[in-house]
């Protein structure tokens, strides 16, 4: 293993540990190695922030534990993000990001917007338990070129049937991805979105695709 895999690793680690005096230690030492600081996020940072997720969803990690893991990521990205390099950010837009109405579970919209800010995008975030009429309203504000929505409930996974819908027929060019512990690939197709993602770093990728026009519909993992 190199020096750059055991750094990167480490941070990866630290995350899952939520130790924020890990994160920024492995951050510094990214960056007085020289390891490029966006691949430093990448793999690293949204590199531990999959494998917290992963363990979310197998219930051997609870919302406190997400909490500082999260944290401690915001730790290595605020060292990270001053020296990320403009000519490695692929693709750069404007992005609206929103817990659908009737849920207000956060964690993963917040730790997606944060990779998505550090990946170059200008994210605006409406929060949770957001009202179509005001997803409707920052769209037409800001002429946003992507859509996020978020929910993590199966009842509220039908309000993000009716978001997309009504979307599309105001903004029928906005590219709309959705994610969420209940939303599956399936779901994002039977409901018109356009891109799906199962966790942050995926929807770094999903996002730079669906802006920059590459590929087909519903860009999946």
């Amino acid at each position: 293993m190199t020096a750059k895999d055991v750094i990167l690793n480490g941070l990866a680690d630290a995350v899952v540990e939520g130790d924020e005096g890990k994160c920024v230690e492995f951050a510094n030492k990214a960056l007085e190695n020289n390891i490029d600081a966006y691949e430093a996020v990448i793999k690293g940072c949204a590199h531990g922030m999959r494998i917290v997720s992963d363990k979310y969803e197998k219930s051997e990690m609870f919302v406190p534990e997400i909490l500082l893991a999260a944290r401690a990521m915001q730790g290595a990205v605020d060292v990270l993000r001053p020296h990320v390099k403009a000519e490695e950010i692929k693709v750069t837009g404007k992005v609206a990001i929103a817990v659908v109405l009737g849920d207000i579970h956060d964690i993963g919209k917040n730790i997606v917007k944060l990779l998505l800010e550090t990946a170059g995008l200008i994210v605006f975030d409406l929060g949770r338990d957001v009202l179509p009429e005001a997803l409707q309203d920052k769209v037409r504000e800001e002429k946003v070129d992507l859509v996020v929505l978020s929910a993590l409930m199966i009842t509220s996974m039908m309000e993000m049937k009716e978001d997309v819908k009504l979307l599309k027929g105001e903004f029928p060019n906005v590219k709309i991805m959705v994610g969420g512990a209940p939303v599956t690939p399936k779901f994002c197709d039977s409901i018109g979105a356009d891109g799906y993602a199962d966790n942050a770093s995926e929807a770094i990728r999903v996002a730079q695709r669906l802006i920059s026009g590459e590929g087909g519909k519903n860009v999946i993992r």
